[in-house]
């Protein structure tokens, strides 16, 4: 899991709002382009965001699922309050100051 790119806006832990759908959730990680294949691209970029940008994995509030999402249709959610995911502990330790903290990863 990457923890920052250079050219990337958002970071892991940061909580996101997409610009179109109104959804919100947390990053869990970043992409510095597109890494997907052509095909989900086709299919579920409808608005074809551009793929040589950074893209991100996001567990979405008050839900079971996740998404990945191009860095042009997110902005940063200021509003108080956490992010609903059942994941959200495989990822974080802690949520402080509008963040959530990164869970050390195991090196076995």
């Amino acid at each position: 899991m990457n923890t920052t790119k250079d050219n990337a806006t958002f970071f892991i832990g940061q909580r996101i709002k997409h610009k179109l759908f109104g959804y919100r959730g947390v990053i869990i990680d970043v992409d510095p382009f597109f890494m997907l294949s052509e095909e989900w691209y086709v299919l579920m970029a409808k608005s074809r965001p551009p793929k040589d940008h950074p893209w991100y994995r996001v567990l979405v509030h008050n839900s079971n699922h996740e998404t990945y999402v191009a860095e042009q249709n997110l902005d940063e959610y200021t509003e108080e309050g956490e992010v609903n995911h059942p994941d959200i502990e495989l990822y974080f330790k802690s949520y402080q100051n509008g963040n959530y903290q990164i869970r050390a990863q195991d090196t076995n």
